[in-house]
């Protein structure tokens, strides 16, 4: 949704108080600056001679139902040098079921310990880099998982309580032990209580999710390529997006302690996960999405536009819900797919991250919230920005497919059409065989084009699309894509490295010890020349038309039903053609249904909202004066989409 013009500077509730923080900061933290207040932290304290220690935090639940509460475990890297001198020090926290099963980040590490128990080795790069500026580094093992009490829930009551405790803990609400079973316990007092959350995938998630409860001393978040809604991540509109549920993922995590006594945690996640896609109690409690009421902290969002795990209404939904709520802000959206921007964008990535924890955490007054709101990725490694995202001039505008000459190949435009066409769900096909396809009458999709455009065109936003169809069976699914029709070199989303190639060489992020090296592998941008783009998706089970709950379909019977597409900023460039397809099962990215339905849509009852820069007066002056539409070609495209990954995290 637009935003408005006073939310121009995503911190302007904080403007008045900056300057006084920023000089308590100073004062605490590292030395006088020459001039004023200082606009950077530097690397001045040692990480090699960094505290490191391990806390376990008291969840008040027990999960796991063994007559005692749960205790998660807290591994803590923070500078000696402020210790000694009782400065308290502000804390960046990644909350996470991957530290030893799956490791994080490109190169899958684990957290590693010494003897003591103490850890040696914190995945990433956060605790080098950020340890001697001044910070401390906390990563917490979800419940359930590595060295944590409790079950895994997938998003639920545990895992974000599980994080929400340390936080608690943090700021003298909690309570915290030297070991998982004793008595003695642990304070935080070195920390001011002043918490940022970061985390890929979902860690991500559950930075979103512990926000949404609007706890006390979490400051900002940091997700990237996470879920704000559980449903969506496995469903739309009643359409399986993969073929497990939550169920399979909690027992993908959990340690050898929790699958011994999580059978009926287990069983619930089965049953409150219905394959019908109905949405039940529990896809409610995992919706952080009406709750971003609650949202206090700061939010610096990031994802790949063509991320086909963690899918972009994901971050569409979180980010229009935050707006609403006004709520500080910043995106990142790259051309990749399920990839963290330490590897599609490294140094630039380590700079303004470090500039947003500065300013958010240390109240440095750095000029980050005076910078764009947005950083758009038009092409591989050429990024824009946007003072506001969406940009003001966004406007939902309705496009509607029409009849053309041949069955199957239609137009689309902003008049108002009439008739029908006719495709034939084959779940063989997928969007790229659509698209290579548009100029083509085939019997598995109804495609409509513009004409070749005569200026740029910009989506930034959400789309929708309407649909009324007329199924020959009890059971239908449906496919919604926006296509951008023409030649350009994009980021290879559907490679295995979803838009990056990984390299042997390394460079190095902050201090590093014997057991816990600051460098990491070179990546570089994987690139494939294509004939199209799939710009956005939705999918849904026509039999969820009327509600939430599927129901069956009577052959014959003429239903209406909206898909989401997903969010996404693409400009279709002049001389292409934008085009809107509408087919069944969309191959690798939703399952069939029980069976193989022909589907008539009536196009009068049959539009698209799609978000153009510029609104209706903008798509008019770039179809004005545009010739037909080019002959019938097949267009080669990049290959069809990988079979999405199951679980949302980092396990190559």
């Amino acid at each position: 949704m637009p935003i408005p013009v006073s939310r121009t500077r995503f911190m302007t509730w904080r403007s008045l108080a900056t300057a006084a923080v920023a000089a308590l900061m100073a004062a605490l933290l590292v030395p006088a600056a020459a001039h004023g207040a200082p606009r950077q932290s530097t690397p001045v304290y040692s990480y090699e001679n960094a505290i490191r220690e391990s806390v376990w935090v008291d969840t008040g639940l027990d999960g796991d139902n063994d007559g005692r509460h749960d205790r998660v475990a807290v591994d803590i890297v923070r500078p000696r040098e402020l210790a000694r001198q009782g400065r308290r020090v502000p804390v960046i926290m990644d909350a996470s079921p991957y530290y030893s099963c799956c490791g994080r980040g490109n190169e899958s590490q684990k957290k590693t310990y010494d003897a003591n128990g103490d850890v040696v080795q914190m995945p990433l790069f956060y605790d080098n880099y950020f340890v001697p500026r001044g910070y401390a580094f906390v990563g917490v093992d979800l419940a359930g998982t590595d060295r944590s009490d409790g079950c895994v829930d997938v998003g639920g009551r545990s895992d974000i309580r599980s994080a929400k405790a340390v936080i608690d803990w943090l700021n003298g609400r909690a309570r915290g032990y030297t070991t998982r079973a004793g008595t003695t316990r642990a304070s935080a007092t070195w920390t001011n209580g002043r918490t940022g959350m970061i985390g890929k995938s979902w860690d991500g998630t559950i930075a979103n999710g512990v926000a949404a409860t609007g706890v006390k001393g979490l400051k900002t978040i940091v997700p990237i390529s996470a879920i704000s809604s559980w449903y969506d991540y496995y469903f739309a509109k009643g359409a399986p997006l993969y073929d497990s549920g939550p169920d399979w993922l909690s027992g993908y995590v959990d340690s050898p302690d929790a699958r011994a006594k999580c059978a009926a945690v287990q069983q619930k996640l089965v049953d409150g996960a219905p394959r019908t896609g109905d949405w039940t109690p529990l896809w409610s409690e995992r919706d952080y999405v009406k709750d971003a009421a609650k949202v206090k902290a700061s939010v610096f969002l990031v994802h790949g536009m063509q991320d086909l795990n963690v899918r972009t209404k994901n971050f569409g939904q979180w980010w229009d819900a935050l707006a609403k709520n006004d709520v500080d802000r910043k995106i990142w959206l790259s051309q990749t797919g399920h990839v963290d921007p330490f590897d599609f964008r490294r140094g630039a990535w380590v700079d303004t991250l470090h500039r947003w924890f500065d300013h958010e955490l240390l109240g440095y007054d750095n000029g980050i919230d005076h910078e764009p709101m947005a950083d758009v990725e038009r092409h591989p490694d050429q990024w824009t920005t946007s003072a506001v995202w969406p940009p003001r001039a966004t406007a939902a505008t309705t496009l509607r497919p029409g009849t053309g000459t041949r069955p199957g190949v239609g137009t689309l435009g902003l008049g108002r059409a009439s008739g029908t066409e006719t495709f034939a769900d084959d779940p063989r096909e997928s969007e790229t065989d659509w698209a290579a396809n548009i100029d083509r009458p085939t019997a598995d999709k109804a495609g409509f084009t513009t004409r070749p455009l005569t200026r740029d065109l910009r989506l930034s936003g959400s789309s929708r699309v309407t649909v009324t169809a007329t199924p020959t069976t009890s059971t239908a699914h449906l496919s919604a894509v926006l296509v951008d029709l023409g030649p350009d070199t994009v980021r290879d989303y559907a490679g295995s490295g979803e838009g990056i190639t990984t390299l042997t060489d390394r460079t190095c992020w902050g201090a590093s010890t014997a057991g816990d090296s600051s460098c990491f592998k070179v990546t570089r941008a994987a690139t494939t020349d294509v004939d199209y783009t799939v710009v956005s998706r939705g999918w849904a089970d026509l039999g969820n038309h009327a509600s939430d709950k599927g129901v069956a379909l009577t052959p014959g019977t003429a239903y209406t039903i909206t898909l989401d597409l997903a969010a996404t900023d693409h400009v279709v460039p002049k001389g292409h053609r934008l085009a809107l397809i509408v087919a069944g099962t969309d191959k690798d990215l939703i399952d069939p249904p029980a069976g193989t339905p022909t589907l008539t849509l009536d196009l009068s009852r049959t539009s698209a909202r799609v978000p153009l820069v510029g609104g209706a007066d903008a798509f008019e002056r770039a179809t004005k004066g545009s010739t037909a539409a080019p002959s019938a070609s097949v267009l080669d495209g990049v290959r069809a989409p990988h079979t999405a990954l199951r679980v949302p995290g980092e396990t190559d």
